[in-house]
């Protein structure tokens, strides 16, 4: 498994643990080095930008993993129930 895709598991990881029922699409390729991820419950949606860089961290760096941390909760908490 590569750097990348260990990033993508764990942030599918940090999602489930705020919330299970958000469903997540993490795109295979990343566009301009940004990836523009789905959060899902229920039929609200909404997008969270994540860097390359940061996911392939986001299993090494305590910083970045709680930056992301920090944003993945705010975009929940804005999905409507």
């Amino acid at each position: 498994m590569t750097e990348l895709e260990q990033g993508k598991e764990a942030f599918i990881e940090m999602v489930k643990a705020v919330d299970p029922q958000v469903s997540v699409v993490i795109p295979t390729v990343a566009s301009n080095s940004i990836f523009l991820i789905s959060l899902t419950r229920g039929n609200s949606r909404k997008f969270i930008t994540v860097s390359e860089d940061d996911l392939v961290d986001l299993t090494s760096d305590d910083l970045i993993r709680d930056e992301v941390q920090d944003r993945v909760q705010e975009t929940i908490s804005e999905l409507k129930s």
